[in-house]
């Protein structure tokens, strides 16, 4: 039987007790269903990286550490500041240096040599995200003809963005190499297409698959979902816990609930100066309304994510300062995780999801606020139209992330909105998160990378590959 091969820079081994991460909950499914290995950094930074190999179940799971040259290069380097500012629309922030880029190519050399020494030839591979674009490109140069399929988790900017990015004509096209290149939204996918039609002189539009070669690139749009009725049926546990009630008892009047890792693509300080607004122009909502915002720390070695930081820490500190009462504080912020239980919880408890970044993939805060209400006193969901979750969920009250007061307006909105509008986007919402549940989402991408024609992707002919 051909097995999958997941390839990703991190690798989640399950572990008793630990909260699984965004991808291995995008991947349970798949995981459950097939027998796979997962290939990936194991987290460790080692001058002597070693490789290890372990069975749980029917997985196998490799990790390879990192030597330190190749964690400043590839990951905290060309990975985070260069393509994770650029992708998401942010060249200001992008620090590009050819060490970096030979760092980033580097690891994902030493990917592809391991995963020669392990791949029969009718395996299947399945790349994850911005840090591994050319590893298709590195092992077709080591001879492997095995399917390989890559997807994008995080927004893709349109060629103008693309293109001052030094060094994108080799790295771009590079993935062409893969058999389907998957995104989170149409956007995202038109993109790409813009993109090789720019620099390549491919058709503009693609609207079937083009024949001619052995191979051909296709690019397929498959959104992520959630797990919904299992989260529902989570948050309604969670609400009645001890923790859960001790927040709520705790607060005066409702509650608002952000929850973002420490992100300058999150747009937190746009989303607290948006909450200042609503509390001047709204005096009626004080004493009634407290904004928890949960953010973990991220990247902290990074110098952007130390200023957003302190950007955070100071607007919250604002706020807090100018609206307080002995009573209550408009705004708590916290640096920690909490577990999937807890914050399924906190969810279901809070009348209002805020959920405004400046850009994002897709943004599964939003889908799991949703899944969480009570269909009977639902809240309201605040959504970023800059979010791939956008595209889907237009029952949302969308926003501009880039306007604090017309999100500010949307907050006083929410907290007036009366039960029946409440119930009725709740209930258009769920049933579209209900269309696109997590666990088929694996084998739609797996079906389609598998041999064979198929309609539900845009296909290019097989010359975009060469081109790479």
């Amino acid at each position: 039987m051909a097995r999958i091969f997941i390839i990703s820079n991190r690798v989640a081994i399950p572990m008793a007790g630990a909260n699984p991460g965004g991808l291995e909950v995008v991947l349970k499914a798949t995981l459950k269903n097939h027998p796979c290995v997962w290939l990936g950094w194991s987290g460790e930074v080692n001058a002597d990286p070693q490789v290890a190999t372990l069975k749980k179940g029917k997985n196998t799971y490799i990790v390879t550490d990192l030597p330190p040259e190749d964690f400043d290069e590839y990951y905290n380097g060309f990975a985070n500041r260069v393509l994770w500012p650029i992708f998401h629309y942010r060249l200001d922030l992008a620090e590009f240096s050819r060490r970096d880029l030979s760092g980033y190519l580097r690891v994902n050399d030493r990917f592809a040599d391991e995963l020669v020494k392990v791949l029969a030839p009718d395996d299947i591979v399945w790349v994850h995200d911005y840090h591994l674009i050319p590893l298709a490109k590195a092992l077709r140069a080591r001879g492997l003809q095995n399917r390989i399929g890559f997807f994008l988790h995080i927004p893709l900017p349109p060629p103008e963005i693309l293109t001052a990015m030094p060094n994108h004509e080799t790295l771009i096209p590079s993935l062409g190499s893969y058999d389907l290149v998957g995104f989170q939204t149409d956007g995202d996918a038109a993109n790409f297409a813009r993109y090789l039609a720019k620099e390549l002189g491919t058709p503009s539009h693609i609207s079937h698959r083009v024949s001619g070669g052995a191979r051909s690139m296709r690019i397929g749009t498959f959104p992520v979902g959630i797990e919904t009725r299992d989260f529902t049926r989570l948050a309604g546990r969670a609400v009645k816990t001890k923790f859960v009630q001790q927040v709520l008892k705790s607060i005066p009047g409702a509650l608002m609930i952000g929850v973002d890792r420490l992100d300058y693509s999150k747009g937190i300080p746009n989303r607290l100066e948006a909450y200042e607004r609503f509390l001047i122009a709204h005096p009626q909502w004080h004493d009634k309304i407290t904004y928890l915002q949960i953010t973990p720390k991220s990247r902290s070695q990074i110098k952007e994510y130390s200023d957003i930081e302190q950007a955070v820490n100071s607007i919250s500190g604002r706020i807090n300062g100018a609206f307080s009462d002995a009573a209550w504080a408009p705004v708590r912020y916290v640096n920690r995780p909490y577990s999937r239980t807890a914050l399924a919880g906190l969810y279901r408890a809070a009348r209002v999801g805020l959920v405004t970044p400046m850009r994002d993939g897709m943004n599964l805060v939003a889908k799991e606020y949703v899944a969480s209400q009570d269909p009977e006193d639902p809240g309201v969901l605040i959504l970023s139209r800059f979010a791939g979750a956008a595209d889907e969920m237009r029952a949302a009250l969308l926003v501009n992330p880039y306007d604090p007061d017309a999100v500010g307006a949307a907050i006083a909105r929410a907290m007036a909105m009366p039960l029946g509008e409440r119930k009725s986007r709740h209930a258009e919402l769920y049933a579209t998160l209900l269309d696109n549940d997590i666990g088929t989402w694996g084998d739609r991408f797996l079906k389609v990378l598998g041999p064979g024609p198929s309609g539900e992707v845009q296909a290019l002919s097989d010359f975009i590959a060469e081109a790479s």
